[in-house]
Formats: structure tokens, C-alpha cells, sequence
């Protein structure tokens, strides 16, 4: 269900760091506080790759408290909504296939609004880059996409594949617990059958962010924010159809995955899914919307 890292624009993954927050880490007090100072993660985050103006800090300050406003009163009542069914769903018994591609697709329904609504600060960021910022963000975006090749292309196939293993291994047990020799099996299986997926990601990040320095070259002209807009919102599509068809195929695969996972745990994997709706559950209920 970790899914932010394969569909989030490169540059633009801090406007979505609201969600994820929210969506993955634990305890009342510490997603309160993720979520209500978010805005100034944003920022630092953003900084790793441009130095930015104390009028442009400013600027990008304002334009995420509102987009977190935006989202703490019209998104987290429809993640209550879902993670009510979630919980209900694995009240008993395990779920059947269809049921857990229910829920990812529900998962999946939360990202075009909330890219939708992070395009104006996008757009208002990027627009107001200097030629020297814009090299300095090719530079870093350069740098850090060496660093990912580096972290995430084994010497080989097969270490790639065990690689793979070990991140979705980690991503799953946040929803269903410590796995169990079987669904560890059943994880080095499914690794082992993604083939050129880690390639082809990491390729499709590469052709999103030569894309976005494209666009930036016309950041003064009146179509930048339409342009802009299109990378933000059809993602899979500029990253390329090798990625757009990977994507496609990866949801299937996924939502088995997660539905034989289950199957192969007993009472407490359930229980700590359930237990891990709950907990979100409340910690989202618990925050308010009022400005920070």
C-alpha cells in the first residue's frame, strides 16, 4: 500500500509530504505534529535542492499552510471514511481479492486531488526561479538521481531483486505486522517476478525531471502553469510508456500481493490491520484544522 514513492512527481514529492505523513506514521502525538508542521519540512526539504529567497520562503510558506488547510478539512474526512470500511472489512474474516482492490483503489483516489491542489504552489515556486536557481536545481536533481541509481541498481539482477524484497517486506509489515517465514517466501517470489521494474522507475524519474527543466525554460511564458500542470497531473505518462504500462501492471500485482499476504498470516496479521486503521483512525480524528 506504500505507493507515494512510485507515483509522486520527483521535485514536487514534498507537496504531497502532507499524505504521507498522515498515511504512514504512528501515535497520535507524533502524526499531530508531523501534520501540523509539515509545511516547514516542505521548505527544508525543497532547499536540498534550490536555495530559495526569504520572499520566496515566505511565499511557499503561505501556499502550503493553505493547501494543509485545504486538506485537513475536505481530505482527512474521506481517509475516516475509508479506513471505517478498512476496519470493518477485516473485522472477521480475511478479505477476498476484490476487497483488497477496493481499498487500494480507494487509497488511489486520494492523489489527484491533493496534485490538483499542490499545482498553484507548484506553479508559484517555479515561476519565480532565477536562471542561476534553475541550475542549481538541475544540478542537484542530477545528483540526487545518481544517488538513487547507486542505492537502488544492484551488481545484479538477482541482488536487485533482493533489494526489492527487503523495501516491500518493510512497507508491507507497517499495515500487517512482522511476516512470517511464508510471507517472506511469498515476498521474495513476487520480487523475483518484477523483472526490470527498479530500471524502469528509476529511468522514468529521470525523463519526469528532464521534462520539468524543459517547461522551466518557458516559466515566464503564459502556458507554463498548463504545462507545468500536465507533468504534475499525468506523471506516469511523461516518465514513459515503458513506466505507464510497469505502473499498470504493479497495481495488480500489488493489491495479490497484499491479498496473499493475508491469507498466508493468521488472527494477528488481521488484528494489526485492523489495529493500524483504528490507530490512524483516531490520530486523524484527533487533529485540528486551525492554523499552526
Amino acid at each position: 500500500m506504500d505507493t507515494a514513492r512510485y507515483r509522486t512527481p520527483g521535485f514536487l514529492k514534498p507537496l504531497v509530504l502532507i499524505l504521507v505523513l498522515a498515511s504512514t506514521l504512528a501515535g497520535c502525538s507524533s502524526t499531530k505534529l508531523a501534520y501540523r508542521y509539515a509545511d516547514w519540512g516542505i521548505v527544508w526539504w525543497v532547499e536540498d535542492y534550490v536555495t530559495l529567497t526569504a520572499d520566496q520562503k515566505q511565499q511557499l510558506n503561505q501556499d502550503i499552510e493553505q493547501l494543509r488547510q485545504w486538506h485537513c478539512s475536505a481530505e482527512l474526512p474521506r481517509y475516516q471514511v475509508w479506513l471505517d470500511e478498512l476496519e470493518s472489512d477485516v473485522s472477521d474474516n480475511p478479505p477476498d481479492q476484490a476487497t483488497v482492490e477496493y481499498h487500494q483503489q480507494q487509497l488511489f483516489s486520494f492523489f489527484p486531488s491533493l496534485l490538483e491542489r499542490a499545482t498553484p504552489v507548484a506553479t508559484n515556486l517555479l515561476s519565480s526561479l532565477s536562471d542561476e536557481q534553475v541550475r542549481e536545481l538541475a544540478d542537484n536533481m542530477a545528483q540526487s538521481q545518481r544517488e538513487m541509481e547507486e542505492e537502488f541498481s544492484a551488481d545484479s539482477p538477482e541482488a536487485t531483486a533482493e533489494a526489492r524484497a527487503e523495501r516491500t517486506a518493510e512497507r508491507v509489515e507497517r499495515w500487517l505486522g512482522e511476516l512470517n517465514s511464508k510471507q517472506r517466501d511469498i515476498v521474495q517470489q513476487w520480487s523475483a517476478n518484477r523483472g526490470a521494474q527498479t530500471e524502469i522507475w528509476l529511468q522514468g524519474r529521470r525523463n519526469w525531471q528532464l521534462a520539468l527543466l524543459e517547461v522551466l525554460e518557458r516559466r515566464n511564458e503564459p502556458t507554463f502553469e498548463s504545462e507545468l500542470e500536465y507533468l504534475i497531473m499525468n506523471s506516469d505518462q511523461v516518465r514513459g510508456e515503458a513506466y505507464e504500462a510497469m505502473m499498470a501492471e504493479s497495481r495488480v500485482a500489488m493489491s495479490s500481493l497484499m491479498h496473499d499476504l493475508i491469507l498466508a498470516g493468521d488472527d494477528t496479521t488481521l488484528a494489526h490491520l485492523r489495529n493500524r486503521a483504528v490507530e490512524l483512525n483516531s490520530d486523524f480524528e484527533a487533529l485540528t484544522c486551525s492554523p499552526a
